[in-house]
């Protein structure tokens, strides 16, 4: 690969010849001529000097239809479709007719810019003079169809060229890659090799990335064995693809062998595609490496390898690697790249809540802002728990930003959830409505999700049932809702109702439907979800299924079944499912095994105030006073601090937070006077209710009395 400072010089070489073409030209008299004037239009449209080449051609005397193809070609590769169908309009309004490289040009246009409308215009001039058995004007048109979602028409269109080329085969094959259609588009490449049409790059590349889970492996690799037959095997596309592919399949030891004999045809897609791979497969050290090999053998980085590197970096562990990389943007000055401003956005706000403050000195330092960057804060605010300050954010974003899309909608959901804002829920349901977004299986499912945590489980009943129910994510929502309603039994009838719809459950399903059988005590049936998850439906367990069946024996008092369970797990437990089993023994009154547990959390989340609080209770509820006063003495000298509960009660759309013995509401007097009153009610109540069981009791005692004489 070539320095990038030495394209520049040979793109700027290029500019200078054609000007100095142009020069001689003018000098000698022949820039009249309009086969020399069409020579350095063409020079022009290439160097994309397209001001100085629409000044040429409002200077030429004479044009013919190469002068518009050109003009029309030149804006179209810039990507200037509105300029190029202009052209398009007066050219034949000045009588000049359009031929195969009209057509085609116009019709690449069209399909970068989906206009389908516009498509089908060209379409019925290509009949009307009679280039519909064009290949070249054809092919076009298919890719356009193809382009616009539109495959059957592309169909439809190949069946009229009398001899297809492998243009046509593979713009048609590309069309049911797009659609994901893996059979017809394989269908497609043994008709081509039938018809004798030898299958190139353009036909593998897309195919490829149909190939994208495990049990395309063995198609990956006869594709590869395909790949190498044809002798193309060394073309950067093809190993840009395969590695791709293998790595999607789950081989990055293929993914890493292509990478290596790809030496001498690498680009930078063949080392953004390796580096992918590493970070989807976590291995972030070994990507960090590649991103240092790249350098040293003269590749530059781009955006996509700054944001792809960037997002990796946001546990604990690569948090140095992100403040590198952030130090690294700004010395190569691409702080001002919004996507890659973007990623330090999100990296930061994943990290931790004392980055937030770096997270919003990057959004309020960016020159230009996109969506993304305001759904970056919004939605980082509130997956660490600021659930308030996402909501204050989004009232500013709303005054700046005019379109809200789905994000937008969902992270305010979910704060809205959090925080029990049910009047606030209800105001941005109502937006999401106006804005066409109710329907976003997304957004339906934080609606459903906020109803259920607002303790409505009428409405969030309603917002599934008004959204199409072809996606996992609305039914995991409702199905969460139920469960965590305590109403289990519907819970599982709405899993069984989706598996006889066909949608196909997720891990998410199954940990909504081990928590719905955990809380109504169906031990039994959550036993039978967790041996059947991966021989039934394909969906091996997670740390978070083995956390969700502790819990279910735990509750049901089941201890030796819940350790058993942790024992048999193929890897490590981690802290998650440690607090599991230590809430089963708090509810078993198990206090040897809880000081086990305890122990072994103790040193995995050192500063993690709840195991501390947990075992103290479980000590003092036992009259353990000295275990108690260790426990509380080990805090004090780890700095560890109970971190307070809060409540939250929204009047007159205004939200207010509230701890225990909390004074620092404005109305704090008014509050208590209030809260004393209700306890007086609630104890006057109370010993009302055992007045009436007592006089109840007196008079059964009388009635057994009369009885007995």
């Amino acid at each position: 690969m070539r320095p990038l400072h030495s394209l520049i010089e040979s793109s700027a070489y290029a500019s200078f010849k054609v000007l100095v073409n142009h020069c001689w030209a003018i000098k000698l008299g022949a820039v009249a001529d309009i086969y020399a004037a069409n020579n350095i239009l063409c020079g022009y449209t290439k160097c994309r000097d397209l001001c100085v080449a629409h000044k040429l051609f409002e200077e030429m005397p004479h044009r013919d239809t190469v002068s518009w193809n050109t003009m029309i070609g030149g804006y179209i590769n810039c990507g200037h479709f509105e300029i190029a169908w202009e052209f398009l309009r007066t050219m034949k309004r000045y009588g000049f007719y359009f031929d195969g490289y009209t057509f085609g040009s116009i019709l690449k246009g069209v399909a970068c810019a989906y206009r389908l409308d516009l498509g089908q215009q060209v379409h019925s001039m290509i009949v009307k003079m009679g280039y519909a058995g064009n290949v070249y004007s054809a092919s076009a048109l298919l890719d356009m169809y193809a382009k616009c979602r539109r495959v059957e028409d592309a169909y439809v269109v190949f069946q009229c060229i009398p001899e297809p080329n492998s243009v046509s085969w593979n713009a048609l094959i590309a069309g049911y890659v797009q659609s994901g259609d893996r059979g017809t588009a394989f269908w497609l490449l043994d008709c081509m090799e039938r018809e004798g049409v030898k299958p190139d790059d353009g036909t593998f590349a897309p195919l490829l990335t149909l190939l994208d889970d495990a049990d395309s492996y063995k198609l990956t690799m006869q594709i590869h064995g395909k790949i190498i037959k044809d002798g193309r095997a060394f073309y950067n596309t093809m190993c840009n693809a395969l590695i791709t592919s293998y790595s999607e399949c789950e081989s990055i030891e293929d993914a890493k062998r292509v990478f290596d004999g790809a030496v001498g045809v690498r680009d930078l897609v063949t080392w953004n595609s390796m580096l992918a791979s590493y970070l989807v497969y976590n291995k972030e050290e070994l990507a960090l490496q590649l991103f240092m090999d790249m350098q040293g053998l003269g590749f530059e980085p781009d955006i996509y390898t700054y944001t792809s590197l960037i997002s990796a970096c946001f546990d604990a562990a690569h948090k140095r690697n992100g403040k590198s990389l952030h130090g690294l943007v700004m010395k190569r000055g691409l702080q001002l790249s919004v996507p890659i401003s973007n990623a330090l956005i999100a990296m930061y706000l994943k990290s931790n809540n004392r980055s937030v403050e770096e997270a919003l000195l990057i959004f309020e330092t960016m020159e230009s802002k996109d969506r993304v960057s305001w759904n970056s804060i919004l939605t980082g605010l509130s997956q660490i728990g600021l659930s308030e300050d996402a909501l204050k954010f989004f009232g500013h974003m709303r005054s700046v930003v005019e379109d809200i899309d789905h994000y937008t909608f969902s992270a305010v959901l979910r704060s809205c959830s959090d925080i029990a804002t049910l009047q606030l829920g209800q105001q941005v349901h109502v937006l999401a409505l106006k804005s066409g977004f109710e329907s976003n299986k997304f957004v339906a499912s934080s609606l459903i999700f906020m109803y259920s945590k607002c303790g409505i489980i009428e409405d969030a009943r309603k917002s599934f049932e008004d959204t199409p129910k072809d996606s996992s994510i609305t039914w995991n929502s409702i199905i969460f809702g139920y469960a965590q309603h305590g109403q289990g039994n519907v819970a599982l009838d709405l899993f069984y109702l989706m598996t006889e719809s066909r949608v196909k459950p997720d891990h998410i399903t199954f940990v909504a439907i081990l928590t719905a059988c955990s809380h109504i005590g169906l031990v039994e049936e959550g036993r039978k979800f967790l041996i059947s998850m991966e021989s039934q439906y394909g969906i091996p367990l997670r740390m978070e299924h083995y956390a969700c069946g502790v819990d279910l024996y735990g509750r049901a008092g089941c201890l030796d079944e819940a350790k058993a369970l942790i024992e048999a797990m193929p890897f490590e437990p981690d802290a998650m499912v440690w607090k599991t089993l230590l809430g089963a023994c708090r509810i078993c009154g198990d206090i040897k095994l809880a000081s086990q547990v305890a122990s072994l959390l103790l040193e995995l989340e050192p500063q993690e105030h709840c195991t501390y609080v947990l075992l103290s209770n479980m000590y003092g509820h036992l009259r353990r006073w000295d275990e108690k006063a260790s426990v509380t003495r080990l805090m004090k000298e780890r700095g560890v601090k109970k971190v307070p509960g809060w409540s939250w009660i929204e009047v007159h759309n205004e939200v207010h937070a509230f701890n225990a013995e909390d004074h620092s509401h404005s109305h704090c007097q008014e509050i208590y006077l209030v809260l004393g009153g209700l306890m007086e009610e609630i104890r006057w109540l109370d010993s009302v209710a055992n007045l009436k069981v007592l006089m109840h009791d007196f008079d059964h005692m009388g009635k057994c009395s009369d009885l007995r004489l």
